[in-house]
């Protein structure tokens, strides 16, 4: 550990592996609402924040456990359930006014088509206009949720449907 005169202890966040500072702040330079999205073990969460000075405000905001009002009873976490969460918030953002957007995954690590990019995916097919690379993204049997299970894939069509709806 170092130590000395000179030595600043980093911010609690940034110690405890919670926040990246020099990220944040160019999401923050861009000027533009931040599109959200967190995962924990149980659930998804996607949200459009905009920076302010006495903390962000959030302007729209859905967690997977609202997918169940409409119809969804498979796995909270899943990647379906990632996509129909960041969907039902762009749909609540578009009527707040809200175009465009950066995505903001936080400390989380991707990888190719994983549900952080099903968000994404979610979040532009709802209207969001968010700069990102197709390559990323998944592909339509794995939104869908084709590959957990025949059923999941038919409940899905019909829970994007009443989401259109909304």
């Amino acid at each position: 550990m170092a130590g000395g005169p000179r030595y600043r202890v980093p911010f609690r966040r940034r110690r405890e592996g919670k926040t990246d500072y020099r990220y944040r702040l160019r999401l923050l330079k861009s000027g533009l609402p931040r599109a959200v999205f967190r995962r924990s073990s149980k659930y998804i969460t996607v949200q459009i924040a905009e920076f302010g000075d006495d903390g962000d405000r959030i302007l729209a905001h859905s967690t997977s456990m609202e997918l169940k009002k409409y119809g969804w009873t498979g796995s909270f976490s899943s990647t379906p359930a990632a996509y129909l969460t960041a969907y039902l918030t762009g749909k609540k953002a578009m009527k707040k006014g809200i175009r465009k957007a950066v995505f903001d995954m936080g400390i989380y690590v991707p990888s190719k088509g994983c549900r952080a990019f099903a968000a994404l995916r979610g979040l532009v097919d709802a209207g969001i206009e968010i700069p990102h690379g197709e390559d990323q993204l998944p592909d339509d049997s794995r939104i869908k949720g084709e590959h957990i299970n025949e059923n999941v894939a038919s409940m899905f069509d019909a829970v994007k449907a009443k989401l259109e709806d909304a």
